[in-house]
């Protein structure tokens, strides 16, 4: 275990990048492939800030006891994957309290229909119908206080939340139109790899922990023999033949993710499966996958044990996160007329 040192203030030079993940339970394959592998690297070539979102997960009724833990378990899991403190700002959302008040101001610049068109909120007032909250529906609010809060430059977005970062544009711009050049307008960073990886039992819908159907998704901290179960039930299809092409969507997700995690192409892959079938083909893949977690498993075994160096390292995040972000909540409450202290 490496020893606690002090988190280093993001310097200014670089390119901001912010980006964060609820705490929801383990983190997916899907998780780690088409975002948080790409984090780590974004490390060495902008100024980082990560966060654990943990108020975000409240629009949903949350067990306490195991809600803590989770959100223990996403820190630790975080670093174990490679987020570094020295290199990055990676802080507990609820720890920095300039992020609630933001998302305050902010809600007051903007509009009940720029919510209400929200394709996340109308899915999730669906899927949660008994619990159709105020801030399910002003969350996209507070993800635009998250992002501007840092002055990010760039935000890596997936297709489910591009809506929610082209809000918090149109609230910084609209917020910049009223006051003057207050935040900067963040534009979204696209990864040149981060393949979709799907559901290994709906291969046409994206891998997902929610799903029921556990067989269709693999948590990063699943055992070897978990995965390997996972990999062998996952759906193909009826012509045993290892090649991308149409209607082979089973087979498609799992070349994707083979060329994800090995660096092959899929032309490599094929070629390398040529006459086998599809039983050598599925052991293949959940062996490549398995030995990938493997290192990050371990990590994070010896994290989650050391609390102590836990907590060192998200309050150190967490006060130099005050510390940046209370500059722009300052200005911002400034522009407005708000009496100083």
């Amino acid at each position: 275990m490496p020893e606690a040192t002090e988190t280093k203030e993001i310097p200014e030079k670089k390119k901001v990048i912010f980006s964060a993940i609820q705490p929801s339970g383990t983190f997916t394959l899907g998780n780690y492939i088409g975002a948080l592998r790409n984090w780590v690297k974004l490390q060495n070539d902008y100024n980082c800030i990560f966060a654990v979102a943990d108020l975000h997960a409240i629009t949903v009724r949350q067990d306490p006891q195991k809600f803590r833990q989770n959100i223990y378990e996403a820190y630790a899991l975080l670093l174990a994957c490679g987020i570094d403190p020295q290199k990055s700002m990676f802080f507990i959302q609820s720890h920095v309290h300039t992020h609630a008040e933001l998302a305050w101001i902010l809600n007051c610049y903007t509009q009940f229909g720029e919510l209400s068109r929200m394709t996340q909120f109308k899915d999730k007032s669906q899927k949660h119908a008994d619990n159709v909250n105020a801030g399910l529906f002003t969350y996209p609010s507070l993800m635009a206080a998250d992002i501007l809060l840092y002055q990010a430059d760039l935000v890596p977005v997936g297709i489910d939340q591009k809506q929610h970062l082209e809000l918090s544009r149109n609230i910084a711009e609209r917020f910049n139109g009223i006051y003057g050049n207050t935040f900067t307008v963040p534009e979204p960073y696209i990864a040149e790899v981060g393949a979709k990886v799907c559901s290994l039992q709906e291969p046409t819908k994206k891998m997902s922990k929610s799903d029921e159907n556990v067989n269709s998704w693999i948590a990063m901290l699943d055992s070897p023999d978990v995965i390997m179960k996972k990999f062998k039930r996952a759906v193909t299809d009826s012509e045993a033949v290892v090649r991308v092409g149409e209607g082979k969507d089973g087979i498609n997700n799992l070349i994707g993710i083979m060329s994800a995690v090995t660096g092959k192409t899929a032309d490599e892959i094929t070629a390398e499966f040529e006459g086998k079938g599809y039983g050598d083909f599925k052991t293949a893949v959940g062996e490549c996958v398995v030995e990938m977690l493997r290192p990050i498993q371990k990590r994070f075994g010896d994290y989650i044990k050391n609390k102590d160096y836990l907590a060192e390292q998200y309050r150190n995040g967490a006060a130099f996160a005050e510390k940046l972000s209370r500059r722009t909540l300052d200005k911002a409450m400034k522009k407005i007329g708000f009496v100083a202290k």
